[in-house]
């Protein structure tokens, strides 16, 4: 499912862009009304929104054009979300992902999550996610060759 968003608007946190600049999503999340929902407002919010229903599914849509950010949830079936973030992180080590779950209630990166920042399902608004977006779009996590954080 791809969602183109709402001319004239921005999103969260971003410049009014043409639609050419618009920032890029890949979100990935096997319950359709997490996804629908998602790329509803996501779209509303200024942003081009491409969806997946699991990991592989993910790794089809990713290179084509390369996303500027993958929010994933972890718990799918085929392909999980932490097997997918691994994937991202070691070939696409510049793209900033967010990863869901509502296994997790941390208010931090759980252990073994390859991800930039975390959100627990059921713990956080759409606002908190379109401004963690709007954050990591606008300054990306600097890496090392090997995809993890570089010491600040």
């Amino acid at each position: 499912m791809r969602a183109k968003a709402a001319p004239g608007r921005a999103g969260e946190g971003m410049e009014s862009q043409g639609p050419e600049a618009r920032p890029r999503l890949l979100f990935v999340d096997d319950e359709p009304a997490m996804r629908d929902v998602a790329c509803a407002v996501l779209a509303e919010r200024g942003y081009d929104v491409v969806t997946a229903k699991d990991g592989l599914d993910a790794l089809r849509l990713l290179a084509d054009p390369l996303p500027d950010l993958v929010i994933s949830d972890l718990r799918m079936p085929r392909m999980s979300g932490f097997e997918l973030l691994q994937i991202v992180r070691e070939r696409f080590p510049l793209v900033p992902v967010i990863a869901v779950s509502g296994e997790f209630e941390e208010d931090h990166i759980p252990a073994g999550v390859l991800a930039d920042a975390f959100l627990s399902k059921g713990g956080f608004t759409m606002g908190d996610l379109c401004r963690k977006i709007a954050e990591l779009i606008s300054a990306p996590p600097i890496r090392q060759r090997h995809g993890t954080p570089k010491a600040q």
